[in-house]
């Protein structure tokens, strides 16, 4: 059984048909990456899972789990977690609290102090600025503490969705450094992400998405390899 298993899944905005069936899969312990071109439905997948947006058919299992039923803060008590587009982080609070926020659906204050620990010390720059203000952080640290408090949920899967975006080129090395870090600990990892090749170097396994459908779906060395996604997607002739 896959931990993360999604089939036909069919999403609509209004009248607009946004996921058209998609079928995909994550095991546990992978990181699994999901490519494609700016509207092809790659954040709708996401918001899909995490309960933002319901489906109109199709099913999404988490470890045999059907999901599609369940409201979003639901689906994070199950232990999926997303970091959105965007960061999302409460700007007018300090690092601190929005990693406590992060812990909000949990009663466990003793893990809670050990996650905590853990965010810390796979994100350093945190700890130095746990007083400030969070609206005031570059935005590579935006970034780090919009995974710091996913963290903080204690997922078993977290969607990260575009975590490269808007940063220069040395902090993107320094996020998806941080990606493989937190996989190697034991999270599993669904990434959304514009910089294909960048994706496709720390992933297990990639789909391929365009206009809502999976055309393509392998092993990430085999997708950097194909001929269609180095041209379409890595810019390579």
């Amino acid at each position: 059984m896959s931990m993360l298993e999604i089939s036909n899944l069919h999403t609509y905005y209004g009248n607009i048909h946004a996921l058209k069936g998609i079928s995909l899969t994550v095991e546990r312990g992978e990181i699994v990456t999901l490519i494609g071109a700016n509207g092809a439905g790659k954040t709708t997948t996401l918001q899909t899972i995490s309960g933002l947006q319901k489906p109109r058919l199709g099913t999404i299992r988490l470890d045999g789990e059907e999901l599609t039923k369940l409201k979003a803060h639901e689906i994070v008590y199950k232990g999926v977690v997303m970091v959105p587009e965007g960061r999302g982080i409460f700007a007018r609070l300090t690092v601190s609290e929005n990693l406590d926020l992060g812990a909000y659906s949990r009663t466990d204050s003793k893990m809670i102090e050990t996650d905590l620990e853990r965010v810390f010390a796979t994100l350093p720059r945190l700890k130095e600025r746990e007083k400030q203000v969070a609206g005031t952080l570059s935005g590579g640290e935006q970034q780090m503490l919009a995974i710091g408090r996913a963290l903080m949920a204690h997922p078993r899967l977290m969607l990260l969705d575009e975590p490269s975006m808007g940063l220069a080129p040395i902090l993107v090395e320094s996020i998806f450094d941080i990606i493989q870090q937190i996989n190697k600990e034991g999270t599993t990892i669904l990434l959304v992400e514009q910089n294909a090749l960048m994706a496709l170097s720390i992933a297990n396994r990639g789909y391929v998405i365009q206009t809502g459908e999976i055309v393509l779906a392998d092993a990430a060395s085999k997708l950097e390899a194909n001929e269609m996604v180095r041209k379409s997607y890595l810019g390579i002739e």
